[in-house]
């Protein structure tokens, strides 16, 4: 029984498609069915006689039979159709031959048993002659016509404002507004955007007999009935809403539909124009970062030459952007990933590192200046050495005389006891000093030379060096030349008998044939010069800085004929500048050498007029 039940409900299945099929095969109307993919999936007979096309040259194909530019209101019909409801609407359809066909259409949705949509039908009615309905779609083609101008429009620009312009232009003459209307707001929550919003829609039209949307552009605008609103989006987010007003009552869904494809192409027109704008903020914000670094930083296209070169870039290598642009950086790469430290020609080091870019074929370079690094390492080393000869040669004779005097005590005469004790005293004194001087230097470099700085009898100073120095040497003469009324200097009296003793040292080093040491003062306006000069071999003027720094020495190709370790002018320079002073080199114009130490000169006593040399005089002989 249940099997004849089966058959008899597949028999009239059958029947009815057949049915079906037959209406389809015989309506005077033709019927058109779409795809979701948009493609033609049904053309009746009616069809083909209507528009000149075989359903076997149609089906399954998009076919442009729809004219251009109503091929935006095509798809807003199949769109709003989707969504629920059915459409009738006039519109224009091209044959085969090419003429126009005036039509009115029926679209509705195609669904299948389980109440899923499937694509669409339409079925076309013929609209010859009816001049209402051709003044209609010419109207509507002009509209259509109008909102493509007005996509291409707001696509034109990349400016937000101009954009936002264009939009609000494109809908109302802004020169048609209230003045007062200018700049206003409205309630969110009581607006017709509010209310959209809620709905839940994308498009929706009001009438003045309503009573709900009596917002401020409703209200500002008498004489207008009818309002409808489209929401536009970035980003997923509401950004504006859309108004267009008539003075009419009836909208029908042609005017919502434009109005709907108008706020999606402003939204789109908007998303470009954000988007556009914040890879401009982003490139200006990366530009900022590598102009501000510290670091050079340069882009390499895929033959190695330079595209971007920042500021750093040029200060490190001294090679402008304009210079650098189209040419290899002015020094070696290394493989990317990798570290290449590099000597330029001016004789900075440069830290070189290359990394790809990721997608594309672009290098970037990163190059920081490690001068004063190598410079340190380099001074670690030259210090190590000669530390090592300097230590050696005293330690030697120590070890040598005290192994002698361990091992011979009792052969060895009375003075041949005392001279050995006595090298050892001597030795051990250069080694004391080495390493006081050792000391000053580790100070010096850390910045924690500790001076008290005072005003202080300069005079007595330089004379109690010279007395110090002159049993020192039987080659060397050595005179002062500093004034009996020398005023007060601004320092502190031990860092400056430390300098005036280096410098008294050298003096005699350095000028190994003997000869004639002067020191001498003088006031020089607010300040008084310190002079120790030498007629020694000198200092060439290539080197007059350089002695000043750590581990230098102006005979650096002879370091072992005079010996040292190259720190007792850099103290002499940190204690200087702990004084708010300075000392410089010079050639001695007989050959030989001048150091010129710079004090600050002290103030004279508050009721001790600065104007009188006599009273001055006195004031430094007192405090003297």
């Amino acid at each position: 029984m249940a099997l004849k039940l089966a058959v008899a409900s597949s028999r009239d299945r059958l029947r009815i498609d057949a049915t079906a099929r037959a209406v389809i095969e015989c309506a005077a109307d033709a019927i058109i069915a779409f795809g979701m993919d948009r493609t033609i999936t049904l053309w009746n007979p009616a069809a083909e006689r209507l528009f000149g096309w075989t359903a076997s040259e149609v089906v399954g194909l998009d076919l442009a039979f729809i004219p251009e530019e109503l091929k935006a209101e095509h798809n807003a019909v199949l769109e709003h159709v989707a969504s629920g409801g059915q459409v009738s609407f006039a519109t224009r359809r091209i044959r085969k031959d090419g003429g126009l066909l005036d039509l009115r259409i029926d679209t509705s949705a195609l669904v299948n048993s389980g109440g899923k949509t499937i694509g669409w039908v339409s079925v076309c009615h013929q609209t010859a002659g009816d001049e209402a309905v051709k003044h209609y779609m010419a109207e509507r083609a002009r509209v259509v016509r109008r909102l493509n101008d007005v996509v291409a429009d707001m696509n034109a620009q990349l400016d937000l404002s101009a954009v936002l312009d264009r939009i609000a232009a494109s809908l109302v003459s802004i020169d048609g507004l209230p003045s007062g209307l200018r700049g206003r707001t409205a309630n969110l929550a009581t607006s017709t955007v509010g209310e959209l919003m809620r709905s839940g829609k994308t498009v929706m039209v009001a009438t003045g007999e309503s009573g709900q949307f009596d917002d401020l552009i409703w209200s500002a605008l008498p004489g207008l009935h009818t309002i409808t609103v489209s929401l536009s989006h970035v980003g997923g987010r509401p950004y504006g809403a859309l108004y267009a007003l008539y003075s009419r009552r009836k909208v029908g869904h042609v005017e919502l539909e434009l109005l709907e494809l108008l706020a999606g192409h402003a939204s789109v027109a908007l998303s470009n124009v954000t988007a556009f704008e914040e890879v401009v903020r982003q490139r200006a914000h990366e530009r900022a970062v590598i102009d501000g670094s510290a670091d050079g930083i340069a882009v390499l296209d895929a033959d190695g030459l330079v595209r971007q070169w920042n500021p750093a870039a040029q200060r490190l290598t001294g090679v402008s952007a304009e210079g650098a642009t189209g040419k290899p950086p002015p020094f070696p790469l290394p493989v990317p990933g990798a570290k290449l430290t590099h000597k330029l020609d001016s004789g900075r080091w440069l830290d070189v590192l290359c990394t790809g870019l990721e997608g594309r074929d672009e290098q970037v370079v990163d190059f920081r200046d490690v001068t004063a690094a190598k410079e340190l390492e380099e001074a670690k080393d030259l210090f190590l050495a000669t530390t090592s000869h300097e230590l050696r040669t005293p330690i030697t004779v120590v070890q040598g005389f005290a192994s002698t005097l361990a091992s011979r005590w009792d052969k060895m005469s009375d003075a041949d006891r005392r001279s050995a004790v006595q090298t050892i005293a001597d030795r051990a004194g250069a080694l004391a000093k080495l390493v006081e001087q050792l000391l000053l230097g580790s100070r010096a470099g850390a910045d924690q030379l500790a001076v008290s700085n005072a005003p202080f009898d300069l005079a007595g100073v330089l004379r109690g060096a010279a007395v110090a120095f002159r049993p020192l040497s039987d080659k060397h003469t050595l005179t002062t030349d500093v004034p009996d009324d020398l005023p007060q200097a601004f320092g502190d009296p031990t860092a400056t008998d430390i300098i005036v003793g280096q410098l008294l040292e050298n003096a005699f080093k350095y000028s190994p044939e003997g000869g004639t040491v002067i020191v001498g003062a003088k006031e020089a306006g607010d300040q008084i010069e310190v002079t120790v000069e030498d007629a020694g071999i000198g200092i060439p003027a290539v080197d007059r800085e350089r002695v000043f720094e750590r581990f230098v020495q102006g005979e650096t190709g002879d370091r072992r004929r005079f010996g040292g370790i190259g720190l007792g002018l850099y103290i002499v320079r940190q204690l200087a500048l702990a004084q708010d002073g300075e000392v410089v080199a010079a050639e001695r114009p007989a050959g030989g050498t001048i150091m010129r130490l710079h004090l600050r000169r002290a103030a004279p006593p508050a009721d001790q007029p600065a104007s009188s040399e006599a009273d001055s005089a006195a004031a430094a002989a007192s405090a003297s």
